[in-house]
Protein backbone atom coordinates (compact mmCIF):
# COMPACT_ATOMS: atom_id res chain seq x y z
CA UNK A 1 0.00 0.00 0.00
CA UNK A 2 1.17 3.48 -1.13
CA UNK A 3 3.28 5.29 1.97
CA UNK A 4 1.22 8.76 0.96
CA UNK A 5 -2.29 6.77 1.18
CA UNK A 6 -1.81 5.60 5.13
CA UNK A 7 -0.06 8.63 6.12
CA UNK A 8 -2.99 11.06 4.42
CA UNK A 9 -5.30 8.33 6.16
CA UNK A 10 -3.14 8.99 9.59
CA UNK A 11 -4.07 12.32 9.38
CA UNK A 12 -7.61 12.14 8.85
CA UNK A 13 -8.02 10.12 11.49
CA UNK A 14 -6.00 12.51 13.97
CA UNK A 15 -8.15 15.11 12.49
CA UNK A 16 -11.55 13.19 13.53
CA UNK A 17 -9.93 12.83 17.26
CA UNK A 18 -9.84 16.57 17.42
CA UNK A 19 -12.99 17.09 16.59
CA UNK A 20 -14.62 14.29 18.62
CA UNK A 21 -12.37 16.09 21.77
CA UNK A 22 -14.13 19.46 20.56
CA UNK A 23 -17.31 17.73 20.24
CA UNK A 24 -17.49 16.51 24.01
CA UNK A 25 -16.53 19.63 25.47
CA UNK A 26 -20.40 20.47 24.88
CA UNK A 27 -23.87 18.56 26.01
CA UNK A 28 -25.07 19.63 22.52
CA UNK A 29 -22.08 18.12 20.71
CA UNK A 30 -21.61 15.14 22.45
CA UNK A 31 -22.98 12.72 20.45
CA UNK A 32 -21.47 14.66 16.97
CA UNK A 33 -17.77 13.87 19.33
CA UNK A 34 -18.25 10.66 19.72
CA UNK A 35 -19.05 9.60 16.24
CA UNK A 36 -16.06 11.28 15.09
CA UNK A 37 -14.44 9.46 17.51
CA UNK A 38 -15.62 6.00 16.06
CA UNK A 39 -15.15 7.71 12.66
CA UNK A 40 -11.22 8.26 13.03
CA UNK A 41 -11.09 4.98 14.97
CA UNK A 42 -12.04 3.07 12.16
CA UNK A 43 -9.90 4.75 9.36
CA UNK A 44 -6.79 4.36 11.66
CA UNK A 45 -7.88 0.17 11.82
CA UNK A 46 -9.31 -0.27 8.10
CA UNK A 47 -5.41 1.41 6.72
CA UNK A 48 -3.26 -0.52 9.33
CA UNK A 49 -4.81 -3.42 8.36
CA UNK A 50 -5.32 -3.27 4.76
CA UNK A 51 -1.29 -2.36 5.16
CA UNK A 52 -0.95 -5.70 6.60
CA UNK A 53 -2.80 -8.18 4.10
CA UNK A 54 -0.23 -6.26 1.86
CA UNK A 55 2.76 -7.46 3.74
CA UNK A 56 3.53 -3.84 4.23
CA UNK A 57 3.61 -2.13 7.29
CA UNK A 58 3.44 1.91 6.91
CA UNK A 59 6.77 1.96 7.19
CA UNK A 60 7.57 -0.48 4.70
CA UNK A 61 9.13 -2.86 6.84
CA UNK A 62 7.64 -6.67 6.28
CA UNK A 63 6.03 -8.51 8.57
CA UNK A 64 7.48 -12.43 9.56
CA UNK A 65 5.28 -15.00 8.39
CA UNK A 66 3.55 -13.10 5.43
CA UNK A 67 0.62 -11.69 5.02
CA UNK A 68 -1.66 -15.09 5.87
CA UNK A 69 -0.49 -15.26 9.16
CA UNK A 70 -1.11 -11.62 10.04
CA UNK A 71 -4.26 -11.39 8.95
CA UNK A 72 -5.53 -14.20 11.25
CA UNK A 73 -3.38 -13.11 14.16
CA UNK A 74 -4.83 -9.84 14.02
CA UNK A 75 -8.94 -11.07 13.37
CA UNK A 76 -8.27 -13.30 16.19
CA UNK A 77 -7.13 -10.79 18.39
CA UNK A 78 -10.14 -8.54 17.45
CA UNK A 79 -12.84 -10.86 17.73
CA UNK A 80 -11.73 -11.76 21.22
CA UNK A 81 -10.86 -7.88 22.50
CA UNK A 82 -14.39 -6.84 20.76
CA UNK A 83 -16.19 -9.64 22.48
CA UNK A 84 -14.65 -8.86 25.77
CA UNK A 85 -15.32 -5.26 25.34
CA UNK A 86 -18.90 -5.76 24.37
CA UNK A 87 -19.79 -7.92 27.15
CA UNK A 88 -18.74 -5.43 29.46
CA UNK A 89 -20.29 -2.48 28.07
CA UNK A 90 -23.64 -4.13 27.90
CA UNK A 91 -23.12 -5.10 31.65
CA UNK A 92 -21.90 -2.34 33.44
CA UNK A 93 -24.14 0.34 35.30
CA UNK A 94 -23.32 4.14 34.91
CA UNK A 95 -22.47 3.89 38.75
CA UNK A 96 -19.70 1.78 37.30
CA UNK A 97 -18.53 3.25 34.41
CA UNK A 98 -15.81 5.59 36.62
CA UNK A 99 -14.32 1.88 37.40
CA UNK A 100 -14.68 0.46 34.19
CA UNK A 101 -12.50 3.64 32.37
CA UNK A 102 -10.06 2.71 35.26
CA UNK A 103 -10.01 -1.10 34.29
CA UNK A 104 -9.60 -0.07 30.54
CA UNK A 105 -6.47 3.03 31.37
CA UNK A 106 -4.77 -0.21 33.02
CA UNK A 107 -4.97 -2.23 29.58
CA UNK A 108 -3.50 0.71 27.67
CA UNK A 109 -0.88 0.44 30.02
CA UNK A 110 0.28 -3.09 30.19
CA UNK A 111 0.07 -2.49 25.86
CA UNK A 112 2.84 0.33 26.50
CA UNK A 113 4.80 -2.24 28.58
CA UNK A 114 4.62 -5.32 26.70
CA UNK A 115 5.47 -3.08 23.30
CA UNK A 116 8.74 -1.66 25.13
CA UNK A 117 9.85 -5.14 25.82
CA UNK A 118 9.34 -6.50 22.81
CA UNK A 119 11.09 -3.86 21.16
CA UNK A 120 13.97 -4.80 23.68
CA UNK A 121 14.39 -8.10 22.24
CA UNK A 122 13.11 -7.72 18.93
CA UNK A 123 16.80 -5.52 18.31
CA UNK A 124 19.22 -6.61 20.88
CA UNK A 125 20.62 -3.59 22.89
CA UNK A 126 16.86 -1.26 22.48
CA UNK A 127 18.59 0.32 19.15
CA UNK A 128 20.26 3.56 19.46
CA UNK A 129 20.60 5.71 22.46
CA UNK A 130 17.44 7.51 21.33
CA UNK A 131 15.48 4.99 20.86
CA UNK A 132 16.43 3.18 24.09
CA UNK A 133 15.25 6.63 25.98
CA UNK A 134 12.43 5.95 24.25
CA UNK A 135 11.34 2.45 25.04
CA UNK A 136 12.72 2.91 28.44
CA UNK A 137 10.16 6.33 29.41
CA UNK A 138 7.61 3.99 27.93
CA UNK A 139 7.95 0.95 29.72
CA UNK A 140 8.41 3.29 32.74
CA UNK A 141 4.50 5.31 32.17
CA UNK A 142 3.14 2.16 31.21
CA UNK A 143 3.92 0.35 34.01
CA UNK A 144 2.73 3.28 36.95
CA UNK A 145 -0.25 3.43 34.62
CA UNK A 146 -0.98 -0.14 35.02
CA UNK A 147 -0.65 -0.96 38.69
CA UNK A 148 -2.06 2.75 39.26
CA UNK A 149 -4.95 1.64 37.45
CA UNK A 150 -6.15 -1.04 38.56
CA UNK A 151 -5.49 0.28 42.74
CA UNK A 152 -7.91 2.79 41.04
CA UNK A 153 -10.48 0.08 40.18
CA UNK A 154 -10.46 -1.20 43.08
CA UNK A 155 -10.91 1.55 44.78
CA UNK A 156 -13.64 2.86 42.90
CA UNK A 157 -15.31 -0.62 42.67
CA UNK A 158 -14.96 -1.02 46.40
CA UNK A 159 -13.14 -3.72 46.65
CA UNK A 160 -10.16 -2.46 48.92
CA UNK A 161 -10.91 0.78 51.65
CA UNK A 162 -11.05 3.79 49.66
CA UNK A 163 -8.60 5.18 52.90
CA UNK A 164 -5.38 6.63 51.48
CA UNK A 165 -2.37 3.66 52.53
CA UNK A 166 -0.01 6.61 54.50
CA UNK A 167 3.22 4.63 55.25
CA UNK A 168 6.03 6.40 57.04
CA UNK A 169 7.53 8.44 54.73
CA UNK A 170 5.58 7.43 51.49
CA UNK A 171 6.31 10.70 49.89
CA UNK A 172 10.35 9.99 50.31
CA UNK A 173 9.61 6.69 48.84
CA UNK A 174 8.15 7.48 45.64
CA UNK A 175 10.95 10.11 45.33
CA UNK A 176 13.47 7.28 45.91
CA UNK A 177 11.38 5.20 42.88
CA UNK A 178 12.00 8.07 41.01
CA UNK A 179 15.84 8.82 41.52
CA UNK A 180 16.46 5.12 41.23
CA UNK A 181 14.27 5.19 37.83
CA UNK A 182 16.45 8.20 36.77
CA UNK A 183 19.51 6.84 37.09
CA UNK A 184 18.88 3.61 35.51
CA UNK A 185 17.14 5.27 32.71
CA UNK A 186 20.35 7.21 32.11
CA UNK A 187 22.75 3.80 32.31
CA UNK A 188 20.40 2.10 30.28
CA UNK A 189 20.79 5.06 27.29
CA UNK A 190 24.87 4.49 27.65
CA UNK A 191 24.59 1.13 28.51
CA UNK A 192 22.05 -1.17 28.12
CA UNK A 193 21.42 -4.68 29.93
CA UNK A 194 18.30 -6.62 30.36
CA UNK A 195 18.48 -6.46 34.22
CA UNK A 196 18.19 -2.83 34.21
CA UNK A 197 14.92 -2.96 32.30
CA UNK A 198 13.99 -5.91 34.58
CA UNK A 199 14.90 -3.50 37.75
CA UNK A 200 12.74 -0.28 35.91
CA UNK A 201 9.65 -2.21 34.94
CA UNK A 202 9.60 -4.22 38.80
CA UNK A 203 10.00 -0.67 41.02
CA UNK A 204 7.86 1.48 37.99
CA UNK A 205 5.16 -1.43 38.67
CA UNK A 206 5.77 -0.85 42.66
CA UNK A 207 5.50 3.28 42.48
CA UNK A 208 2.00 2.55 40.40
CA UNK A 209 0.87 0.83 43.15
CA UNK A 210 1.97 2.64 45.88
CA UNK A 211 0.81 6.12 44.24
CA UNK A 212 -2.27 5.53 44.16
CA UNK A 213 -3.19 3.44 46.96
CA UNK A 214 -1.71 6.95 49.11
CA UNK A 215 -4.61 8.62 47.53
CA UNK A 216 -7.69 8.81 49.41
CA UNK A 217 -11.09 8.42 47.92
CA UNK A 218 -12.05 12.14 47.71
CA UNK A 219 -9.77 12.61 45.01
CA UNK A 220 -10.55 9.94 43.18
CA UNK A 221 -12.03 11.98 40.37
CA UNK A 222 -8.17 13.84 40.08
CA UNK A 223 -7.03 10.33 39.61
CA UNK A 224 -9.55 9.13 36.71
CA UNK A 225 -8.21 11.94 34.83
CA UNK A 226 -4.53 11.74 35.74
CA UNK A 227 -4.48 8.16 34.93
CA UNK A 228 -6.05 9.27 31.61
CA UNK A 229 -3.12 11.49 31.37
CA UNK A 230 -0.81 8.71 32.12
CA UNK A 231 -2.37 6.11 29.37
CA UNK A 232 -2.60 8.26 26.93
CA UNK A 233 1.56 9.69 27.27
CA UNK A 234 1.56 5.70 27.80
CA UNK A 235 -0.17 5.33 24.39
CA UNK A 236 2.23 8.24 23.07
CA UNK A 237 5.63 6.06 23.81
CA UNK A 238 4.37 3.03 22.66
CA UNK A 239 3.96 4.99 19.22
CA UNK A 240 7.62 6.34 19.03
CA UNK A 241 8.75 2.78 19.63
CA UNK A 242 6.78 1.65 16.85
CA UNK A 243 7.29 4.51 14.75
CA UNK A 244 3.62 5.34 14.28
CA UNK A 245 2.57 8.61 13.70
CA UNK A 246 -0.96 7.91 14.40
CA UNK A 247 -0.87 6.89 18.13
CA UNK A 248 1.81 9.43 18.98
CA UNK A 249 -0.78 11.49 17.47
CA UNK A 250 -3.65 9.73 19.65
CA UNK A 251 -1.44 9.34 22.59
CA UNK A 252 -0.75 13.02 22.86
CA UNK A 253 -3.99 14.10 22.66
CA UNK A 254 -5.49 11.98 25.32
CA UNK A 255 -2.48 12.62 27.90
CA UNK A 256 -2.60 16.61 27.32
CA UNK A 257 -6.19 16.48 27.20
CA UNK A 258 -5.95 14.40 30.42
CA UNK A 259 -4.07 16.32 31.88
CA UNK A 260 -5.73 19.57 31.44
CA UNK A 261 -8.39 18.06 33.02
CA UNK A 262 -6.44 16.97 35.83
CA UNK A 263 -6.16 20.64 36.45
CA UNK A 264 -9.84 21.64 36.08
CA UNK A 265 -10.47 18.86 38.84
CA UNK A 266 -7.26 20.42 41.28
CA UNK A 267 -8.86 23.76 40.29
CA UNK A 268 -12.61 22.68 41.47
CA UNK A 269 -11.35 21.19 44.80
CA UNK A 270 -8.97 23.45 45.76
CA UNK A 271 -5.82 21.14 45.82
CA UNK A 272 -2.62 21.02 43.86
CA UNK A 273 -1.50 18.49 41.90
CA UNK A 274 1.30 17.99 43.70
CA UNK A 275 -0.74 17.50 47.09
CA UNK A 276 -3.33 14.95 45.20
CA UNK A 277 -0.22 13.06 44.68
CA UNK A 278 0.92 13.03 47.97
CA UNK A 279 -2.51 11.52 49.03
CA UNK A 280 -3.60 11.58 52.40
CA UNK A 281 -7.00 13.08 51.42
CA UNK A 282 -10.48 10.94 51.78
CA UNK A 283 -11.89 8.32 53.98
CA UNK A 284 -14.93 5.17 53.84
CA UNK A 285 -17.32 7.74 55.11
CA UNK A 286 -16.49 8.16 58.94
CA UNK A 287 -15.15 10.91 60.68
CA UNK A 288 -11.94 11.55 60.47
CA UNK A 289 -11.04 14.92 61.66
CA UNK A 290 -12.64 16.38 64.89
CA UNK A 291 -15.78 15.50 65.53
CA UNK A 292 -18.07 19.02 66.37
CA UNK A 293 -21.62 19.23 68.20
CA UNK A 294 -23.41 21.02 65.59
CA UNK A 295 -26.56 20.59 67.62
CA UNK A 296 -29.57 18.50 66.44
CA UNK A 297 -30.70 17.85 62.64
CA UNK A 298 -34.58 17.81 61.85
CA UNK A 299 -36.21 15.24 59.59
CA UNK A 300 -38.98 15.33 57.24
CA UNK A 301 -41.50 13.39 55.17
CA UNK A 302 -41.86 13.29 51.56
CA UNK A 303 -45.20 14.61 51.56
CA UNK A 304 -43.84 17.84 53.81
CA UNK A 305 -41.46 18.30 50.86
CA UNK A 306 -44.36 17.73 48.31
CA UNK A 307 -46.02 20.95 50.22
CA UNK A 308 -42.86 22.78 50.18
CA UNK A 309 -42.34 22.23 46.33
CA UNK A 310 -46.42 23.25 45.85
CA UNK A 311 -45.35 26.84 47.08
CA UNK A 312 -41.88 27.41 45.56
CA UNK A 313 -41.64 29.45 42.83
CA UNK A 314 -37.86 28.09 42.11
CA UNK A 315 -35.96 25.46 42.60
CA UNK A 316 -32.27 23.65 42.53
CA UNK A 317 -31.22 20.34 41.89
CA UNK A 318 -27.64 19.33 43.13
CA UNK A 319 -26.73 16.02 42.93
CA UNK A 320 -24.17 13.90 44.06
CA UNK A 321 -22.78 10.58 43.61
CA UNK A 322 -25.54 9.04 46.03
CA UNK A 323 -28.22 9.89 43.12
CA UNK A 324 -25.82 7.62 40.43
CA UNK A 325 -25.80 4.68 43.53
CA UNK A 326 -29.67 4.77 44.09
CA UNK A 327 -30.13 5.06 39.98
CA UNK A 328 -32.47 7.88 41.01
CA UNK A 329 -31.82 10.19 37.72
CA UNK A 330 -35.11 9.35 35.70
CA UNK A 331 -37.71 9.76 38.83
CA UNK A 332 -35.50 13.09 39.11
CA UNK A 333 -35.91 13.87 35.92
CA UNK A 334 -40.04 12.91 36.66
CA UNK A 335 -40.31 15.28 39.24
CA UNK A 336 -38.61 18.07 37.42
CA UNK A 337 -41.08 17.77 34.58
CA UNK A 338 -44.10 18.10 37.07
CA UNK A 339 -42.82 20.93 38.65
CA UNK A 340 -42.25 22.85 35.33
CA UNK A 341 -45.52 21.82 34.33
CA UNK A 342 -46.99 23.41 37.70
CA UNK A 343 -45.12 26.52 36.53
CA UNK A 344 -42.14 26.04 38.89
CA UNK A 345 -38.76 26.81 37.70
CA UNK A 346 -36.48 24.11 38.34
CA UNK A 347 -32.48 24.02 37.61
CA UNK A 348 -29.91 21.90 38.70
CA UNK A 349 -26.39 22.95 39.79
CA UNK A 350 -23.63 20.69 39.55
CA UNK A 351 -20.16 20.65 41.48
CA UNK A 352 -17.17 20.11 39.30
CA UNK A 353 -16.15 17.00 40.86
CA UNK A 354 -19.52 15.35 42.09
CA UNK A 355 -19.84 11.85 41.30
CA UNK A 356 -16.89 10.03 40.98
CA UNK A 357 -16.00 10.82 37.32
CA UNK A 358 -15.79 14.51 35.34
CA UNK A 359 -19.31 14.75 33.73
CA UNK A 360 -20.28 11.87 35.31
CA UNK A 361 -23.66 13.85 36.76
CA UNK A 362 -24.10 15.57 33.47
CA UNK A 363 -24.26 12.00 31.31
CA UNK A 364 -26.68 10.86 33.82
CA UNK A 365 -29.30 13.70 33.67
CA UNK A 366 -28.85 13.59 29.90
CA UNK A 367 -29.96 10.02 29.84
CA UNK A 368 -32.97 10.95 31.88
CA UNK A 369 -33.85 13.27 29.40
CA UNK A 370 -33.15 16.06 31.32
CA UNK A 371 -32.83 19.51 29.46
CA UNK A 372 -29.36 20.91 29.01
CA UNK A 373 -30.31 24.29 29.16
CA UNK A 374 -31.68 23.81 33.06
CA UNK A 375 -28.32 22.10 33.73
CA UNK A 376 -25.72 24.36 35.12
CA UNK A 377 -21.94 24.06 36.08
CA UNK A 378 -21.55 25.72 39.53
CA UNK A 379 -19.81 29.06 38.49
CA UNK A 380 -23.15 29.79 36.97
CA UNK A 381 -25.63 29.04 39.87
CA UNK A 382 -23.83 29.74 43.13
CA UNK A 383 -24.99 33.65 42.83
CA UNK A 384 -28.76 32.10 42.74
CA UNK A 385 -29.15 30.11 45.51
CA UNK A 386 -30.07 32.90 47.75
CA UNK A 387 -32.93 33.90 45.34
CA UNK A 388 -34.05 30.33 45.12
CA UNK A 389 -37.06 28.39 47.76
CA UNK A 390 -36.01 25.06 47.74
CA UNK A 391 -33.15 23.25 46.79
CA UNK A 392 -32.95 19.58 46.94
CA UNK A 393 -29.47 18.31 47.75
CA UNK A 394 -29.65 14.52 45.89
CA UNK A 395 -26.65 12.38 47.55
CA UNK A 396 -24.18 14.95 47.35
CA UNK A 397 -22.00 15.71 50.87
CA UNK A 398 -18.57 17.38 50.27
CA UNK A 399 -19.68 19.75 47.50
CA UNK A 400 -22.51 21.54 49.46
CA UNK A 401 -19.93 21.77 52.52
CA UNK A 402 -19.79 25.53 54.35
CA UNK A 403 -16.82 24.20 56.39
CA UNK A 404 -15.07 24.58 53.15
CA UNK A 405 -15.52 28.34 53.11
CA UNK A 406 -16.61 29.06 56.76
CA UNK A 407 -13.93 26.82 58.89
CA UNK A 408 -9.96 27.31 58.08
CA UNK A 409 -8.98 24.08 60.01
CA UNK A 410 -11.64 21.90 57.68
CA UNK A 411 -9.65 18.99 55.28
CA UNK A 412 -11.48 20.63 52.80
CA UNK A 413 -10.88 24.37 53.83
CA UNK A 414 -10.63 26.28 50.44
CA UNK A 415 -12.41 23.62 48.15
CA UNK A 416 -15.30 25.69 46.37
CA UNK A 417 -18.74 24.28 46.72
CA UNK A 418 -22.20 24.85 45.61
CA UNK A 419 -23.72 27.41 48.42
CA UNK A 420 -26.93 25.38 49.40
CA UNK A 421 -27.34 27.06 52.47
CA UNK A 422 -27.97 30.31 51.21
CA UNK A 423 -31.45 29.03 49.92
CA UNK A 424 -34.86 29.17 51.60
CA UNK A 425 -34.66 25.74 52.16
CA UNK A 426 -32.98 22.67 52.07
CA UNK A 427 -33.95 19.29 51.67
CA UNK A 428 -30.97 16.41 52.02
CA UNK A 429 -31.61 13.28 50.52
CA UNK A 430 -29.39 10.93 52.17
CA UNK A 431 -29.36 7.09 53.02
CA UNK A 432 -27.56 8.00 57.06
CA UNK A 433 -25.81 10.59 58.34
CA UNK A 434 -22.31 9.04 57.13
CA UNK A 435 -19.87 11.68 56.13
CA UNK A 436 -18.80 12.13 52.43
CA UNK A 437 -14.90 10.87 51.42
CA UNK A 438 -13.26 13.91 52.69
CA UNK A 439 -14.37 12.16 56.47
CA UNK A 440 -15.75 15.31 58.11
CA UNK A 441 -19.14 15.96 59.39
CA UNK A 442 -21.41 18.79 57.11
CA UNK A 443 -23.06 21.77 59.25
CA UNK A 444 -25.17 22.12 56.84
CA UNK A 445 -27.42 18.99 58.25
CA UNK A 446 -28.08 20.63 60.92
CA UNK A 447 -28.73 24.18 60.11
CA UNK A 448 -32.70 25.67 60.94
CA UNK A 449 -33.17 26.12 56.91
CA UNK A 450 -32.24 22.39 56.44
CA UNK A 451 -34.27 19.37 56.99
CA UNK A 452 -32.88 16.05 56.05
CA UNK A 453 -35.32 12.96 54.13
CA UNK A 454 -33.67 9.86 54.99
CA UNK A 455 -33.95 6.58 52.69
CA UNK A 456 -33.66 5.36 49.27
CA UNK A 457 -33.23 8.55 47.03
CA UNK A 458 -34.79 7.03 44.31
CA UNK A 459 -38.10 5.86 46.58
CA UNK A 460 -38.09 8.97 48.11
CA UNK A 461 -38.22 11.07 45.01
CA UNK A 462 -41.24 8.49 43.82
CA UNK A 463 -42.86 9.14 46.69
CA UNK A 464 -42.92 12.98 46.43
CA UNK A 465 -44.08 12.79 42.79
CA UNK A 466 -47.25 10.31 43.83
CA UNK A 467 -47.76 13.01 46.96
CA UNK A 468 -47.43 16.09 44.51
Amino acid sequence: MPHTLVTGSFILAGLCFILALAGLSKHETAKRGNLFGMIGMGLALIFIILGTVLNTTYDGVTLPGGPSWAIVAILVAMVVGAGIGVFMAVRVEMTGMPQLIALLHSFVGLTAVLVGWNAYLEVPGGGDGLHRGELFIGVFIGAVTFTGSIIAYLKLAAKMSSKPLMLPKHNLVNLAALVVILGLTVWFVIDPHLWQLIAMTVVSLALGLHLVASIGGGDMPVVVSMLNSYSGWAAAAAGFTLNNNLLIITGALVGSSGAYLSYIMCKGMNRSFISVIAGGFGSDGTVTGEQKDYGEYRETTAPEVAEMLKEAHSVIVTPGYGMAVAQAQSAVADLTAKLRAKGVTVRFGIHPVAGRLPGHMNVLLAEAKVPYDIVLEMDEINDDFEHTDVVLVIGANDTVNPAAMEDPTSPIAGMPVLQVWKAGTVVVFKRSMNTGYAGVQNPLFFRENSVMLFGDAKDRVEDIIKAL
